[in-house]
């Protein structure tokens, strides 16, 4: 077994719960920077501290900053635009949909770092497309409004590219900086980032309900900063192109879970859905 292939296992459960909170969270109605926020939060302090105790050398301090700066950025809009999708259309539609931003890490890292394109990716690409199509026109108006529809399918669409942007950062980063540095200043510039979303996505219900959200964001913090590790050690030993298909199928733990605490109803088109997306991601790695 491959020495990446264990930390990428282990990111893949930690990411899917880690996901399945934002379902929690958007259930409970919680403010989504106020949880945003009380996540990196989080992250950046514990990853600090574990920065000092451990006591790691840090080289190339600039290139750090560059990498930590895009990489929060991006990660900042694709937790965000997945919560709010979260509200307006079920997490059998969304969580899928995201997780194709595999499909954009595959390609760049064949054409970047010249990974071989089998037969077998070129299918899986084919099937990510054709579970785009399937789980979006099975939306219907009786789930929810039109309006609401659309504005989560836009949601869906901003996470999935942030999502994909902040994996390929992630891989610059795991091989060429110090790790645990690289998590501490990436969340601590999410954090800083959140504050200027606080008016855009403030609810008059999201105010009286802090406390919960504050929670679930601690918890969040402390299982993605074990499962974030985890993947980064995975990228700085093993191909982006394979680790990230790997992790990319988290979404599937996070939608039992919605099914099995949430009794989200799985229809036949979305457990075709996530069927094919498992195929497409596992097509994408051979």
């Amino acid at each position: 077994m491959p020495s990446w292939y264990g930390f990428a296992v282990l990111a893949l459960v930690l990411l899917g719960v880690q996901r399945f909170l934002y379902k929690v969270s958007a259930e409970r109605k919680c403010n989504t920077v106020w949880t945003t926020r009380s996540f990196m939060a989080t992250v950046a302090i514990l990853s600090s501290v574990l920065v000092f105790a451990l006591k790691e050398s840090v080289s190339n301090i600039p290139y750090l900053f560059f990498i930590a700066f895009l990489n929060g950025g991006a990660f900042l809009i694709a937790t965000v635009a997945h919560m709010e999708a979260l509200k307006h259309i079920p997490a059998g539609v969304a969580y899928p949909i995201i997780r194709l931003n595999a499909v954009i890490v595959v390609l760049f890292s064949i054409f970047y770092f010249k990974d071989h394109l089998s037969r077998y990716q070129y299918m899986g690409i084919a099937l990510a497309m054709a579970v785009i199509a399937i789980l979006t026109r099975h939306l219907s108006n009786k789930e929810a409004s039109f309006g609401s529809i659309k504005r989560g399918i836009v949601f869906v669409f901003i996470s999935l590219l942030g999502g994909a942007g902040a994996a390929i950062s992630s891989k610059f980063a795991a091989i060429y900086t110090n790790k645990m540095a690289f998590i501490a200043l990436s969340y601590i510039i999410s954090a800083l980032f959140s504050f200027g979303l606080r008016k855009t996505f403030e609810t008059e219900e999201g105010k009286n309900n802090q406390r919960d959200a504050l929670i679930i964001g601690f918890f969040m913090g402390l299982i993605n900063l074990a499962g974030f590790y985890s993947f980064l050690k995975a990228l700085s030993l093993g191909p982006l192109s394979i680790i990230a298909s790997i992790t990319g199928m988290h979404f599937v733990i996070a939608i039992i879970l919605s099914a099995v605490i949430y009794k989200e109803k799985l229809t036949a088109s979305r457990i075709l859905g996530v069927i094919l997306t498992i195929i497409s991601i596992i097509l994408l790695r051979l």
